[in-house]
């Protein structure tokens, strides 16, 4: 009986010795490490406001949602959520699941409906290729951002397709060509499917997003997902798109039918952070600023770098170990950044993966960024 237990210790074995492990380190209340490795683009997961209204709603409701959105766990935080993202959106009509992975197993499973093809980019996020995988559909994987593969493997097919992507890509951090993809999408009678995560809250008027500023917002044929804990320093995430494939979603979703709400109090939260955030123009230039002072001083030391498209920058490693020495070695001089390898990355590819904040004084992020650099291998 105990056969696949000793399997198991042979499957990690062999991890370990191509530096897959992979180790949970819990971060204590108020730790003093640099934060490059979160997501908290904006610093509005303890931005006084955001804090005030989470405790009020928790005072409020108490813990928990205590069930379904379609049970008990709707409530005014949640409607009043969705009215703000639709409007910050553009979007017809919102819906707020309680993580963006769901999100997405929702949308690509739900546009089955409707359409017999799925179009994903080579480099789409984990919950993405999840949902590829349950929608039932066919699936294309097409080369990164390359509007013109996505455009003869459209031509080839004869009915609707649905073509998937980020906006900014989670471990790259590149953008991707929204604008150009929806031409092709509109001129083939396909669905564009967006997980605008790294770009809601950075990007387009207001920080709306890379659709916002791609100028595809509220179009009948664009759908987008995010999540809420990225720039709005929250949990939870969100689905914008037609009111009518967001019924859809109500009726057929069964990872919004079947989930436990997201809690009151961090939807509270996050409705509070979507205000800060809409004002947030200045910590939006103060991001950008480090992005691309990050990038500037990288390539000076060698190291290849770009500018980011919004807070995500990739600094590729020699392999495996060498990322996550390097990684370690920066975490025991207080800096925490990303250690990304197969199979968050392709086969052969690691890398540390360096998320700006604008909420770090700007002193720490100086001496983070050194370090940084005395750290590489």
């Amino acid at each position: 009986m105990a056969d696949w237990l000793e399997a198991l210790d042979s499957l990690a074995r062999e991890r370990a010795k191509v530096g897959l492990t992979r180790q949970l380190r819990p971060r204590a209340a108020g730790d003093t490490v640099v934060d490059l490795a979160g997501n908290d683009y904006l610093g509005l997961s303890a931005h006084p406001r955001v804090i005030a209204a989470a405790r009020q709603a928790l005072e409020e409701y108490g813990l928990g949602a205590t069930g379904s959105r379609l049970v008990r766990g709707s409530t005014g935080p949640h409607a009043d959520l969705e009215e703000a993202l639709a409007t910050w959106l553009g979007a017809g009509s919102t819906l707020v699941f309680s993580s963006g992975y769901l999100a997405n197993l929702a949308v690509v499973r739900a546009v089955g409906a409707v359409c017999d093809l799925v179009v994903s980019d080579a480099f789409n996020h984990a919950s993405l290729i999840d949902g590829c995988r349950i929608s039932g559909l066919p699936v294309r994987v097409s080369p990164h951002n390359d509007p013109a593969a996505v455009a003869a493997i459209l031509r080839a097919h004869p009915g609707r397709a649905a073509v998937v992507t980020e906006s900014v890509f989670s471990v790259d951090g590149d953008l991707a060509p929204l604008a150009a993809l929806h031409e092709v999408t509109a001129a083939h009678g396909a669905l564009l499917i967006v997980d605008d995560a790294h770009a809601l809250g950075l990007l387009g008027p207001a920080g709306a997003g890379g659709v916002a500023a791609a100028g595809l917002a509220g179009l009948p044929d664009v759908i987008v997902t995010a999540t809420l804990s990225k720039s709005l320093g929250g949990a939870g995430g969100v689905v914008a798109g037609p009111a009518a494939f967001v019924r859809h979603l109500i009726d057929t979703g069964r990872s919004f039918i079947y989930d436990t709400a997201p809690p009151p109090a961090v939807v509270a939260g996050v409705l509070a952070a979507v205000a800060v955030a809409r004002e947030a123009d200045d910590r939006r230039a103060v991001l950008f600023e480090r992005g691309a002072r990050i990038a500037e001083r990288l390539r000076a030391a060698g190291l290849p770098a770009r500018d980011p498209a919004a807070g995500v920058l990739s600094v590729p490693a020699p392999g495996p170990e060498a990322a996550v020495a390097w990684a370690a070695d920066c975490r025991d001089r207080g800096v925490a950044v990303g250690c990304f390898r197969p199979p968050s990355t392709p086969d052969g590819s690691s890398r540390l993966r360096l998320t700006v904040n604008a909420g770090v004084p700007e002193a720490d992020f100086a001496r983070a960024l050194t370090v940084i650099l005395e750290c590489a291998p």
